[in-house]
């Protein structure tokens, strides 16, 4: 078993590296697409096959249809790319609660994070509504699904804190998206940039939200 994550954890970081450095640029291709599914789903046959909960498999296993989706053109497939990612991330809030510790009471600072993490998706959901179109809706529950997932990382047990830094990068990723698709803002004017920040802060979210939970005694 041990042998079998280490193959597919290299399969993970090449693939990732591959798609980010190399192919994230090129056109739409059947190749492309494979690429980049394989960084997460290699992630989510690790899961499958070791005892790590299910929904952290099936959680990383949409994620990735997500990106076969996004791996087109997003203007076409963003509808598609979206329904997976938010059964995702609504797969990852059951994940993370069912990781809390229901006796333990909040503390002052998870309060605080996950009320930074509401006024955050407000924000964005006000810089970007003007540019969202018929697209709102599905945004707005987008939004709140994923500040939900953020906020619920927070009351996780402190064992689990790359979950939280990994539930974090998540969120940064697709408001950097979600600014380059609806409102075409690059970061530092550049679409290189723009598109490394997407998809290294995408993968190292995975990877670190499934290494908090393949590590865990379960």
């Amino acid at each position: 078993m041990e042998q079998t994550n280490t193959v597919l954890t290299g399969v993970s970081v090449l693939a990732a590296l591959g798609y980010g450095l190399i192919m994230a640029g090129l056109p739409s291709s059947l190749e492309r697409t494979l690429v980049k599914v394989a960084a997460v789903g290699a992630l989510a046959v690790m899961a499958f096959l070791s005892d790590a909960p299910w929904l952290l498999a099936a959680g990383l296993l949409l994620c990735a249809v997500g990106d076969a989706f996004l791996a087109g053109n997003p203007q076409r497939w963003l509808p598609l790319g979206l329904a997976a990612f938010l059964v995702g991330h609504i797969l990852l809030i059951f994940l993370f609660q069912e990781g809390r510790d229901p006796a333990l009471e909040m503390t002052h600072l998870q309060i605080a994070g996950s009320v930074a993490v509401g006024v955050a998706a407000v924000a964005m959901l006000a810089w970007l509504w003007r540019a969202l179109g018929p697209m709102r809706p599905a945004v707005i529950l987008y939004v709140i699904a994923i500040a939900v997932m953020v906020g619920s990382s927070f009351l996780l047990p402190s064992f689990y804190w790359p979950a939280m830094l990994g539930a974090v990068a998540f969120m940064a990723s697709d408001a950097i998206l979600a600014g380059d698709l609806f409102r075409q803002t690059k970061l530092f004017g550049s679409a290189r940039v723009t598109g490394w920040a997407v998809w290294f802060l995408y993968y190292a979210a995975q990877a670190l939200i499934a290494w908090a939970f393949l590590r865990s005694p379960y």
